[in-house]
Formats: structure tokens, sequence, C-alpha cells
């Protein structure tokens, strides 16, 4: 499932690896898309558990590049 909490961030949660795989490739898709019209920023997608990840258009990326992270509980 995909959440859309701004133009710039949008949640991905889902329980299997085909669905997780499908909704991030839409959602940087959506990210990218957005991201190209201002031409200033890239994309970040941070993994907060297996199950749940943020893709945003974030400032702190280059115009253009595409960033993972894990930000997951200790």
């Amino acid at each position: 499932m995909i959440k859309r909490h701004s133009d710039l961030v949008l949640a991905i949660t889902a329980h299997d690896p085909d669905t997780v795989e499908n909704d991030l490739n839409t959602a940087v898709e959506m990210a990218r898309e957005h991201a190209m019209k201002e031409s200033r920023h890239g994309i970040l997608v941070t993994q907060h558990s297996y199950t749940s990840y943020t893709v945003a258009v974030s400032r702190d990326v280059p115009y253009g590049q595409t960033h993972e992270r894990r930000d997951l509980p200790a």
C-alpha cells in the first residue's frame, strides 16, 4: 500500500517481498516525476522495517540521484 503524505513523501507498507518491490518502484517513479519538475532535488528511500519504507524528494540528495538508507530500530 502506498500512502501519500504530500507530493514530497510517500509511505509504503507491505508484507510480502513482491508487493514491497512493486510499491517501492511505483513510489520512486512518482517521486522522480515530481523531482524532475523542479530539477533541484533527488530521491531518498528509507527502510524503517522489513515492511515499512518512505520515499521522499530530498534536498539532501543531488538532483538525478536516488539514495537509500536504513533507519531500523536497534
